[in-house]
């Protein structure tokens, strides 16, 4: 129990202790934390749908139709029309034979590489993907083999020593803590020469980029064969909960056998895949939630250059701005939290050492007063904070 206590007492002292804050009310830009409202630049509700009116009234209606739990797991009788109908209209909106529903990305990611690679095999993966691809490739008991991010010849050179077993690439779509988007047309050239599978998380590209939302992956490999397989989340723009993949026929009844986090756990209730159908919807007609969007995006991007603030080169909804030390990042935090402003400062090891930053993300309920009111005061945070620690 001591080293317990130890271990979190230095984590604290190195500034990489996190903490849990408790929303009073709905998901919105403006929130209410311990009775104080926030301007918020830190959900992944990119399309400004998680209280949506309409995906509530869907939610009820699935509520009164299928009750509140599935019950059981997918493969006994947990598995319903509401569950059925989404993974379909999934299907269709992403062009892909097949879709089956996860209950998280996370899930999803474990599914796919636990069932694809094992021992013998290899994995190779982005250095800086999602921790849950990273997970995955370590619990499937295959070898996993990091390259350089977004680096095609780092890539190729892990690939060509690889004679036995099989191979999966795994990428995400846009990366989460950099906003920036994977080379998803060189990395299926690569699986393709190298006879590998090609897994995309397109968590944070799904419902926000491409084609009607279709995503960065539809946006890039809309043609691409079997081997390209889709996982994306419905708990970001989608505005709902959970997750799927998308590929073949094969691969999916693949993970209906073998998949263990879709196996052995219970499915997601199905009033929350009624909502997502409506979700789904109204993705589809979101054009001018994506314009606003856009317009947010750019916006920020304009003014923080006019200010002289360091931007990472994303054109996503993720804006992160590098500080560099773990406690200066959670000092301007906490700087703009005083001031009405929740932004997320991002520490090792979620980020690599000396990258530590405020990760802001932004929503197409973003008025333009909202954005230009985050300017203005990372500029008097970044005044007080970092000249202080020059």
């Amino acid at each position: 129990m001591q080293d317990l206590v130890t271990s979190l007492n230095e984590r604290r002292q190195r500034k990489l202790y996190r903490t849990r804050q408790t929303l009073e009310g709905s998901q919105d830009v403006v929130i209410h934390v311990d009775g104080r409202e926030y301007l918020s630049f830190c959900s992944n509700d990119y399309l400004g749908l998680a209280a949506h009116p309409r995906l509530i009234t869907a939610f009820k209606e699935g509520a009164d139709r299928f009750g509140v739990g599935s019950g059981a797991a997918h493969l006994i009788t947990g598995h319903s029309y509401a569950h059925q109908a989404l993974e379909e209209e999934l299907a269709d909106f992403v062009e892909r034979p097949r879709a089956l529903l996860f209950s998280t990305g996370y899930m999803a990611n474990l599914g796919v590489v636990s069932a694809l690679a094992g021992r013998g095999d290899v994995v190779l993966e982005d250095r800086l993907n999602h921790a849950s691809l990273i997970d995955a490739a370590r619990l499937s008991g295959a070898q996993l083999v990091r390259y350089r991010h977004s680096d095609m010849n780092s890539l190729r050179r892990k690939l060509s020593p690889i004679e036995t077993g099989a191979c999966l690439i795994a990428s995400d779509g846009v990366f989460s803590m950099d906003g920036d988007r994977a080379p998803l047309r060189e990395l299926a050239s690569a699986a393709e020469q190298g006879g590998s599978w090609l897994l995309v998380d397109d968590a944070h590209g799904f419902g926000v980029l491409g084609p009607d939302g279709r995503g960065w992956f539809f946006d890039q490999l809309a043609h691409a064969g079997d081997e390209a397989i889709l996982m994306a989340t419905l708990g970001k723009a989608f505005g709902t909960f959970g997750a799927f993949v998308a590929g073949s026929e094969a691969l999916i009844e693949t993970l209906v056998q073998h998949a263990r986090t879709f196996v052995y756990t219970t499915a997601p209730p199905p009033a929350v895949a009624w909502a997502t159908r409506t979700a789904l919807q109204m993705v589809r007609e979101g054009h001018d939630l994506r314009d606003n969007l856009h317009a947010s995006i750019v916006r920020f991007r304009q003014g923080a250059e006019q200010l002289g603030i360091p931007l990472m080169p994303s054109d996503t909804p993720i804006q992160p701005v590098i500080v560099g030390d773990a406690g200066a990042a959670l000092r301007l935090s906490e700087a703009l939290r005083e001031r009405g402003i929740l932004v997320t400062a991002i520490r090792p090891p979620t980020v690599p050492e000396g990258t530590a930053r405020l990760r802001i993300t932004l929503s197409a309920r973003h008025a333009p007063q909202q954005v230009d009111r985050l300017l203005a005061e990372l500029n008097v945070s970044f005044s007080e904070i970092l000249d202080v620690a020059r």
